[in-house]
């Protein structure tokens, strides 16, 4: 039977969310992790994504929200750590350019120091 669902039992209806949350359950038994409920796994999956920079409205996609302005809320949190991050990392590079000026030039490549604008 074709339901267009990707993992069914072997009659082809859906699966049960009492039976798919009994074996979600029990996978995590037995590799040793804490018991959570299957929607944390859509939140890891999103906070994932966010981590690698896929663009909002690729994962509000993925997970299926009506509207984007659902993921921007209820990420909002990840995309603030993300952001400082990237501060974090452009502050950094700005440092290590400045320290390189230092070193000695051979006269092939253009300064990496940045001249003051009047």
């Amino acid at each position: 039977m074709e339901s267009g669902h990707v993992f069914t039992p072997p009659d082809g209806h859906p699966i049960e969310p009492a039976t798919f949350t009994r074996h979600l359950q029990a996978l995590l038994r037995r590799a040793g992790l804490r018991q959570i409920r299957f929607h944390n796994l859509h939140h890891s999956t999103a906070v994932l994504l966010l981590d690698q920079g896929v663009e909002l409205l690729v994962i509000n996609e993925i997970l299926s929200h009506t509207h984007i302005d659902a993921t921007a809320t209820v990420y909002a949190h990840v995309r603030l750590r993300l952001q400082c991050d990237a501060i974090d990392l452009l502050s950094r590079t700005l440092g290590q350019t400045s320290e390189a000026v230092i070193e000695p030039d051979d006269g092939d490549d253009p300064p990496l120091c940045a001249a003051p604008v009047r």
